[in-house]
């Protein structure tokens, strides 16, 4: 990753984490794995491991619906917490909220 990509991954981080309600965000490569983190190491192996086959399982959905169709963004809301999961080809970002500060 180049130096300018690094710098605007970390003022998006910055940006995201510091907007009211976010709890956390945690990037991950295509293996599911967490390269980037706001969140203690545990909590964010479980978002990775989790959300990451939950996206799998997504996107498979959606294709057996439409197979010309595809996932673009998942948001899932809980009694404590809203997960707002944008993947892509080489990434996913998952963005932890408090809804109910918002």
């Amino acid at each position: 990753m180049a130096i300018t990509q690094q710098s605007d991954v970390d003022e998006t981080l910055k940006r995201l984490a510091g907007r009211k309600g976010v709890e956390g965000v945690v990037i991950l490569n295509s293996d599911g794995l967490a390269i980037r983190s706001t969140i203690e190491a545990e909590l964010t192996k479980k978002y990775a491991s989790h959300v990451h086959q939950l996206v799998s399982h997504s996107k498979d959905a959606i294709s057996g619906i439409d197979s010309e169709n595809e996932l673009t963004f998942l948001r899932v809301r809980t009694k404590k917490h809203e997960l707002m999961i944008a993947p892509d080809k080489e990434y996913l970002m998952i963005v932890v909220q408090n809804f109910h500060e918002n």
